[in-house]
């Protein structure tokens, strides 16, 4: 019975459910995704789901494939002018890789090896890719044994980035609050409302305009493939530039009726990456994975609030963004869903919010898990 894919589906999708009802009712304090992750690994272990469920459910395969898609359609929720002026977001990012890396390269060694320490301070810094650059190196070399800290580092990662980013977040949103009733809150940047108004395919089916979306993002993965730039800055960048020049409408997948099925085929995508992690793994591995873990998040914290006040933008504002090394997308943005959500007192007070909240965790994600991460791992696998 559990083979059939609809159940197989429905069983995970209860999981994804049941971590949504839980953050609505502890007003975002438990993150929807980390419940879902935790969920899937007590169901594998315990033997409740079947170590194929995934592939027996192929939903994560049409996951994959919205991927890009989902990431152009961020590039359209992010005006132009408001863009321009995220350069302080990329600079707390990178403040947090850097101390980050920085502590887990004199720590961890000192404890265990400089092997090991390499083997977590790319993937602790950023997401899948890194994972990849990484294991490929560590086999080559023949350290085959360290390739699961990798692994459960990413898998662990947001159980340990999620919680503390939504509370630096919830924090943050209820500042905004409390300018908002006394009248000194000023918006991140004017709403750009030109840019979906100029376009001429407003009128265009819904069918047309997701085909749009879809042609944008597979220009996105061939130019990856190509140039070597990962596909997502790729498809970002199509995304920003395509809602300005007019060839897509500021948030295109909602528009066409289709964000809240590719989100959801996506975060099976991030579930899956429990998928292989079994007991056994993380005991024997546990004190390297715990303590580059440990260090990894105070350094990325820590050094996102230094950034924050060479800055001037607020510690709470920024600790989150460069908290996104931890997770990534989709994790920042169902994040800043569910605070905006749960803090905000009617619809128009949750939008702002989530304005302010979206554009600089989405920079701090892409400058991070799609960007730093991959040069980090890629510089230091070398020195192996």
């Amino acid at each position: 019975m559990l083979s059939n894919p609809l159940v197989a589906t429905v069983l995970i999708f209860a999981l994804i459910a049941l971590g949504e009802w839980i953050s609505i009712i502890s007003r975002a304090r438990i993150p929807m995704l980390l419940t879902a992750m935790l969920g899937f690994l007590v169901m594998s272990w315990t033997g409740l789901f079947p170590d194929d469920i995934l592939e027996k459910s192929t939903f994560p395969a049409l996951g994959a494939i919205l991927i890009g898609p989902a990431i152009l359609h961020m590039g359209t929720l992010i005006p132009f002018s408001i863009l321009k002026s995220q350069i302080k977001a990329v600079l707390i990012a990178l403040g947090g890789l850097i101390v980050s890396g920085l502590l887990v390269l004199t720590i961890v060694p000192v404890v265990f090896d400089y092997p090991t320490a390499v083997a977590g301070v790319g993937p602790v810094s950023g997401g899948m890719i890194a994972l990849i650059i990484t294991s490929e190196k560590l086999t080559e070399i023949g350290l085959t044994s360290l390739v699961v800290i990798p692994a459960l580092v990413v898998a662990f990662q947001g159980v340990m980035g999620m919680p503390l980013a939504m509370n630096f977040l919830r924090r943050y949103a209820i500042k905004l609050q409390g300018e908002m009733d006394s009248g000194t809150f000023i918006a991140i940047a004017p709403e750009d409302k030109q840019e979906g108004s100029k376009s001429k395919l407003n009128k265009m089916s819904m069918t047309l305009k997701l085909f749009l979306v879809f042609v944008g993002a597979a220009i996105g993965v061939m130019l990856g493939e190509i140039t070597g730039i990962h596909y997502s800055l790729w498809c970002l960048a199509i995304g920003v530039i395509g809602v300005k020049v007019g060839i897509f409408e500021a948030k295109t997948l909602e528009k066409s009726n289709s964000f809240t099925i590719t989100m959801l085929a996506i975060i099976f995508v991030v579930i899956g990456t429990m998928a292989d992690v079994t007991p056994q793994d993380v005991w024997n591995h546990l004190p390297a994975i715990v303590l580059i873990l440990v260090i990894g998040t105070f350094g990325i914290a820590l050094g996102g609030y230094i950034t924050s006040k060479l800055v001037k933008w607020h510690p709470l504002k920024g600790m989150p963004v460069a908290l996104t090394a931890l997770f990534g997308f989709p994790a920042d943005y169902l994040l800043c869903e569910e605070v905006s959500r749960s803090v905000a007192r009617n619809e128009k007070e949750e939008q702002i919010l989530f304005d302010e909240l979206l554009t600089p965790m989405l920079i701090g994600g892409f400058t991070t898990v799609t960007v730093a991460s991959v040069v980090l791992a890629g510089v230091l696998v070398q020195t192996l």
